[in-house]
């Protein structure tokens, strides 16, 4: 039985919860570990993988997107 690699899920969670874009970040770096992962030892976890850097990407294009128009979102 393959098992699920944990970057995988870990990169799913982080592009779903991130905060203050450092999720995102963490996403994306989580994501192609993953994905290097999976191909390198047959494990399960393409999609929650693909999902998460999908996400992280998302969110750091909102970061940028964000900065360019010069008022940065601050959450309290």
């Amino acid at each position: 039985m393959r098992r699920t690699n944990p970057y995988a899920v870990a990169s799913l969670v982080c592009g779903l919860l991130w905060a203050f874009w450092i999720g995102s970040l963490l996403a994306v770096v989580f994501g192609h570990l993953a994905r290097r992962q999976i191909r390198a030892a047959d494990e399960r976890g393409r999609i929650p993988a693909f999902i998460g850097l999908t996400l992280g990407y998302a969110g750091l294009l909102y970061l940028l997107f964000v900065l360019l128009q010069g008022e940065v979102l601050i959450v309290a």
